[in-house]
């Protein structure tokens, strides 16, 4: 991973992670408005609405600059594509952080999640200089474990029945991974 600190991007093999753009709400609004991803991510309002992608990317540069948190869209490195976005909290106090993402149900399975969250714990541990970064999951979508996994993140727990989501709950199976750690692999 290659971090530009002045135009605040990030860039892989394939990926280019950049900060949103008004102009993505349209793509972003196209990508969320899905059931799918919806069911499978925390917070996502569905549907999914113009005013929320227009008031989700209306904060990303201050709460980047204040340090609070990181959100990049993840895009293709030579077209631009937008294909979804990947987030870091910064949990300053604790020197940790969340890595949360989402990809668009036409790039799945290209690993594009796994990528963006490489480059996001290079990023945590080499220019954040976190001490450690966790991810959850709905135990409902392994496949999103398996790319915490992939990343090198152990599972630390379960949380059961810890979110109600269309009227049943969720568990919530808990990563980690400490910086230490992090260098090793």
């Amino acid at each position: 991973m290659t971090y530009d600190e002045i135009n605040k991007t990030m860039t892989t093999e394939r990926l280019l992670l950049r900060l949103f753009r008004e102009s993505d709400a349209e793509t972003v609004v196209r990508l969320c408005n899905n059931y799918n991803i919806y069911k499978s991510t925390l917070t996502l309002p569905y549907p999914y609405t113009l005013d929320c992608a227009l008031s989700w990317i209306e904060h990303h540069i201050h709460n980047f600059d204040a340090d609070k948190s990181y959100e990049f869209a993840v895009c293709d490195r030579h077209t631009g594509t937008v294909y979804g976005a990947i987030a870091l909290t910064n949990h300053q106090r604790y020197d940790n952080g969340e890595i949360a993402y989402w990809i668009g149900e036409e790039y799945w399975g290209k690993g594009y999640a796994t990528e963006a969250s490489k480059a996001i714990l290079d990023f945590a541990f080499q220019m954040k200089h976190y001490h450690k970064v966790y991810a959850r999951h709905f135990a409902s979508n392994p496949a999103s474990g398996q790319v915490i996994q992939k990343t090198g993140m152990k599972q630390e727990g379960v949380l059961i029945d810890h979110v109600k989501k269309e009227n049943h709950y969720e568990d919530l199976v808990y990563y980690g991974i400490v910086k230490n750690e992090y260098q090793e692999i």
